[in-house]
């Protein structure tokens, strides 16, 4: 029996293959172009996707654990929930789900809305899995470097009550851990939470203070402007899209997301070590950034 991860080749998912990818168990990525996916050594590919229940059905044979990650897109809620109904079908022994930390106070944002109804299921089916809850992701201000570079900028409006961002790296070795442990297991394991967060509650301001430093040069907050970032945003994305993250980010201003010592204990138990801070990475962003 092995290991199956859906979003393989998307962020989240490769950082989770990464971990594995020195483990002994098998392990198969979910992809809709198994003939180009590219994969560590010893990864094997597997066609299909959340919205093709066949394939899901097909690629769960063999699989006794799941790791669960639904794309964002308009039928988040229900390719997540069918995922959830053909892993219990199949008998699957251990889920590792990814949901989104504040995801049960947002009632308002969609997809945090949508996964916390996710989590609902989990809990009133009693399926075994483990719920793992990510704050922003710190790497996502990657795509802030050219308003930094050129303009002295931190553009993403945060706002002033914090949020504890997560480092990618972390949300991979958190989740691998949860996979390998569920995997080993002789039988089905209860369920567990835990909140995937970074160790500072970072404002706009905080955040423009570390980028400042890390560059060597001034560097200021943007500001709030909410309607002004979902316009530059749906430049990039669609519009359905871009006004998701307008109300998840008026929600950071409104609220904060900012974890709890509990939170961070327990996170930090799981890893065997503190997770990353958002300093240490804005340093090595802007050195690489440096050299080219």
């Amino acid at each position: 029996m092995g290991i199956l991860v859906t979003g393989a080749t998307g962020t989240i998912g490769s950082q989770v293959l990464a971990h594995l990818a020195a483990q002994t168990h098998p392990v198969r990525a979910l992809t809709r172009s198994p003939a180009t996916a590219k994969l560590p050594a010893g990864i094997t590919p597997v066609g299909g996707d959340l919205a093709d229940v066949d394939s899901l059905r097909a690629a769960m044979k063999g699989i006794d654990t799941l790791f669960l990650l639904a794309p964002n897109v308009p039928d988040e809620l229900t390719q997540a929930m069918l995922a959830l109904s053909v892993a219990r079908e199949s008998n699957i022994k251990g889920i590792v789900y990814l949901s989104v930390f504040k995801g049960d106070a947002y009632a308002d944002v969609p997809h945090f809305a949508g996964k916390y109804t996710v989590e609902r299921m989990i809990e009133d089916l009693s399926l075994p899995a483990t719920v793992l809850r990510p704050a922003y992701f710190i790497q996502n201000d990657l795509r802030l470097k050219e308003p930094l570079l050129k303009f002295g900028v931190y553009a993403m409006p945060i706002g002033p009550k914090g949020v504890s961002m997560v480092d990618i790296r972390d949300i991979g070795a958190a989740a691998a851990l949860e996979l390998v442990r569920r995997h080993r297991a002789a039988a089905a394991l209860p369920r567990e939470t835990f909140s995937l967060v970074g160790p500072d509650a970072l404002t706009g301001e905080h955040l423009a203070t570390i980028w400042a430093e890390a560059l060597g040069r001034p560097v200021r907050y943007g500001g709030d402007d909410l309607a002004a970032m979902e316009q530059r945003m749906k430049g990039m994305m669609p519009s359905w899209h871009a006004m998701d993250l307008r109300l998840m980010l008026a929600r950071y201003q409104t609220d904060g997301a900012v974890a709890s010592a509990a939170d961070l204990a327990r996170l930090t138990h799981l890893l065997g070590r503190a997770p990353r801070s958002y300093r240490a990475f804005a340093q090595d962003a802007a050195a690489a950034w440096a050299n080219g």
